[in-house]
């Protein structure tokens, strides 16, 4: 065998043996390690951060939006609307995006003309008191979180379908909205999912 093949050979068998431990200390062993210290650290959040209802069962993730609609696509009147989205079907996990559309884009338009028209209809307000996060989807298209002024927009509607207060309605609104990460980053916030899981509380 010659010099050179010699050194081709142990060239290769040294790569592959690097690329073994590499698989093994990097793919597997650091995966093990970070999902460990996930488990043991940050349980909830590892796990999805998943929520459970007043019965235990499990009806959402606090970082995913949903629909509150009946089995027809309409909204349920008892419940906050959230944001749009444009994942997929709706709060896709698996088609995470925006619509990608610009904002002269004649489909967005008549999208968001649509949102006007039904968020008008249902909370009996002008089109100029409805908020941008009513009527448009976020990047993502899994926020779950709405506007605290979209969600007072809503309180009317649902004092009135459940049977309680405005105030009852807005001091629950008051009580689940986030202010600011680190108090500047980002802007006050309601998690909708946390808010309905509360109102359902409410009237128990």
């Amino acid at each position: 065998m010659s010099t050179d093949t010699r050194a081709t050979a142990r060239t290769t068998g040294v790569a592959l043996r690097a690329m073994l431990v590499f698989t093994l200390v990097l793919g597997v062993g650091y995966t093990l390690l970070i999902t460990a210290v996930g488990q043991l650290a940050l349980p909830w959040q590892s796990n999805g951060s998943l929520v459970q209802d007043a019965r235990g069962e499990t009806v959402g993730s606090a970082l995913i939006g949903q629909d509150f609609t009946d089995a027809a696509g309409a909204p349920l009147p008892g419940y906050f609307q959230s944001r749009p989205s444009a994942a997929g079907d709706g709060y896709d996990g698996g088609a995470s995006s925006g619509s990608n559309l610009g904002p002269e884009n004649a489909d967005l338009i008549a999208a968001i003309e649509d949102r006007q028209a039904a968020i008008e209809a249902t909370e009996h307000v002008p089109v100029g008191a409805i908020p941008a996060d009513a009527v448009t989807a976020s990047g993502s298209g899994l926020d779950p979180h709405i506007s605290p002024a979209y969600a007072e927009l809503q309180i009317p509607r649902i004092a009135a379908e459940r049977g309680l207060t405005e105030a009852e309605v807005g001091a629950l609104v008051a009580q689940h909205t986030e202010g600011r990460d680190l108090g500047f980053l980002g802007e006050p916030r309601v998690n909708v999912l946390s808010l309905n899981l509360a109102l359902d509380e409410l009237e128990r």
